[in-house]
């Protein structure tokens, strides 16, 4: 795929990209920029969810490992202390 093909983008991430090149062409950018930081920033939104959803699969692999039990009795001892 050539530099700066669009044709893997959803048609989500297409409309997505027009509205936010739209609203940096009325700030006064050049066409050119504003489709640059338009892509730039769908690229950035994109990318984030995925971060969080391999976050997620992390934590319920270490709650599988029986690491949220070990987490649990450790908060009751320091809590026991505290009370003292």
């Amino acid at each position: 795929m050539p530099r700066g093909d669009k044709s893997s983008y959803t048609a989500k991430q297409r409309r997505k990209a027009e509205h936010i090149e739209e609203s940096y062409e009325k700030q006064g950018m050049s066409e050119d920029e504003a489709e640059r930081r338009a892509w730039a920033t769908v690229n950035k939104q994109s990318t984030r969810g995925k971060s969080k959803t391999a976050a997620k699969k992390n934590r319920v692999s270490a709650a599988k490992k029986g690491g949220q039990a070990r987490k649990k009795s450790a908060t009751k001892k320091s809590t026991a202390k505290r009370s003292r």
